[in-house]
């Protein structure tokens, strides 16, 4: 984890200069407990350790557990008691030894990632990302201006940088040059990129490197589950209009009016020179031709599964679900955003040949040095985990515990998405904090009658929300130095003041639109994602 705020000496503050309270020493509590935490690629290291002694000692003490699960179901020890194994054992040393390689080439989210990255790449480095959003937001009505920010910056998502890099700062310029102030058009971006980061239109990055970690974990109670990237797309879909609406009431009704008028006195930087670029007449082409390119690959992927006799529909029951389109989603992620990418730039000629798709490729590519890193020690951890069998048994006995306190309906998945949001706030990474928690709580809940695939679209509610408010965020430095441009002596406690309503807005809408649609009127998450699981 970058502490990307020290790193940059305008973001500093004099002692004297934070501003005080019962909030701001809270959240000074908070970015001091982060700055303890070791890099997320050491923590994972350390967990590895842990683990390894901790089976050790659960095995001594005769640690165990009683498998419910019916007798002569895969898995299931004949005796029906699931017990501790140590790795603190030559057994355990050997199978450490041996099974290091391939924990990492057969963790799911590393290949799946990479792929999906692939095509995103293209996209992103030709500039129809940038353009698009360009686009959206400087094509907008002056009174959906807002809207359109916040809109923009969920789509953003799908290439992560993106909308922190282009977006957020786009929207401060857009909103200074309609006499708005700066920091309400920020604030509204870093929402949208930020708070809405798991909701999308689209399957992005983030959906197969999540699948791939809920899988192994609800598979500690069924050997055979299978969560696929898809599994949360329709909840995640409907999610961009509630986090788009909520983020433009928030902006417009409190954050807006409690910033008041700007003075552009407290610019750090001379505000004549703070120019936007609008789409070039080439750009509007290619934007036009990589839609063009777009609705063709959509209408032949479509020939492929809405015909009952689609080829990539499933080949015993013609159904869609478990068919290999939906087994093989990831491929169409990259083909969807490789294709209209290297149209786009023909046309303006960022493009012009191969050689400049894989330069685009490589480029990516280059930069996933340090997640691949981590993914290698994040893998050991969960595999060193099932291993061991702690999960299952930590599920077990804590699934009794919630049974035994009468807390096995909906209202169980509150406790848990505050839980997630807590624990952002110090562990800002969406996957570190997947591979941790997700061996336990996957299933824990699993064994209270929950699928998989809703757990996991809860998780992604309290993984969001929180980003806005935490220090411990990746790209919180680079914000803070954005909103310096404007108001030179922004300060945390200032950014995070700001950012707080949409955090408190969006966890309670979130959390009562995951109810409504998933308890109240019953409708999967995803395609072929049940609700519920039968122990």
């Amino acid at each position: 984890m970058s502490n990307a705020v020290e790193t940059k000496p305008e973001n500093q503050q004099s002692t004297e200069q934070k501003p005080q309270g019962l909030f701001n020493r809270f959240l000074a509590t908070v970015e001091f407990l982060g700055n303890l935490l070791p890099h997320p690629i050491t923590l994972f290291a350390m967990f590895c350790i842990a683990i390894v002694i901790f089976s050790g000692i659960a095995d001594w003490f005769g640690l165990s557990a009683i498998d419910p699960r019916p007798e002569g179901a895969k898995g299931r020890d004949p005796d029906g008691v699931i017990e501790v194994v140590s790795l603190l054992s030559a057994e355990g040393l050997q199978r450490i030894v041996t099974g290091l390689v391939t924990n990492f080439t057969g963790f799911a989210p590393l290949g799946t990632v990479l792929v999906a990255l692939l095509g995103v790449s293209v996209a992103e480095h030709s500039g129809m990302l940038s353009a698009a959003m360009r686009g959206m937001v400087m094509g907008a009505s002056k009174r959906l201006v807002t809207f359109m920010v916040v809109f923009a910056a969920i789509l953003s998502n799908t290439a992560s940088e993106l909308g922190y890099v282009v977006l957020i700062p786009l929207a401060a310029m857009i909103f200074h040059s309609l006499g708005r102030h700066p920091l309400a058009g920020l604030a509204a971006a870093f929402a949208g990129v930020s708070g809405g980061y798991s909701a999308n239109l689209l399957l992005g990055t983030i959906d197969p490197l999540l699948a791939g970690i809920t899988t192994p974990a609800a598979q500690m109670i069924d050997p055979t589950y299978q969560v696929g990237p898809e599994a949360n797309w329709y909840f995640m879909m409907i999610s961009v209009f509630l986090i788009a609406i909520v983020g433009t009431l928030v902006t417009e009704k409190i954050v807006e009016p409690r910033l008041g008028k700007y003075n552009p006195d407290e610019a750090s930087i001379d505000l004549n020179e703070n120019n936007i670029e609008k789409l070039s007449a080439k750009e509007k082409s290619g934007l036009k031709w990589a839609g063009v390119s777009l609705l063709v690959v959509s209408a032949l992927l479509a020939l492929t599964i809405v015909p009952e006799n689609g080829i990539l529909r499933h080949p015993e029951t013609g159904a869609v679900a478990g068919s290999p389109f939906l087994k093989g989603i990831v491929v169409f992620i990259f083909v969807t955003f490789a294709i209209p990418g290297f149209v786009y730039g023909r046309v303006v000629g960022t493009m012009k040949n191969d050689r400049d798709v894989i330069d685009a490729m490589s480029k990516s590519m280059s930069s996933m040095g340090m997640y691949i890193v981590l993914v290698f020690f994040a893998a050991q951890f969960v595999a060193f985990f099932k291993w061991t069998n702690l999960g299952t048994i930590l599920a077990i006995n804590g699934a009794a515990l919630l049974q035994a306190l009468n807390l096995t309906g909906p209202e169980v998945f509150v406790l848990f998405i505050f839980m997630c949001a807590l624990v952002n706030l110090s562990l800002g990474s969406s996957s570190a904090q997947w591979a941790v928690t997700a061996p336990i709580f996957v299933p824990m809940l699993m064994l209270i009658g929950y699928a998989p695939e809703t757990i996991q679209a809860a998780y992604r509610i309290g993984d969001s929300v929180t980003n806005l408010i935490t220090p411990m965020m990746s790209y919180f430095g680079l914000i803070l130095a954005v909103a310096t441009k404007y108001k030179k002596d922004m300060g945390i406690g200032t950014l995070v003041a700001t950012m707080l309503p949409y955090s408190m807005f969006f966890f309670v809408g979130w959390v009562a639109l995951f109810y409504i649609w998933v308890f109240g009127f019953g409708l999967p998450v995803g395609p072929n994602s049940p609700i519920y699981y039968t122990p």
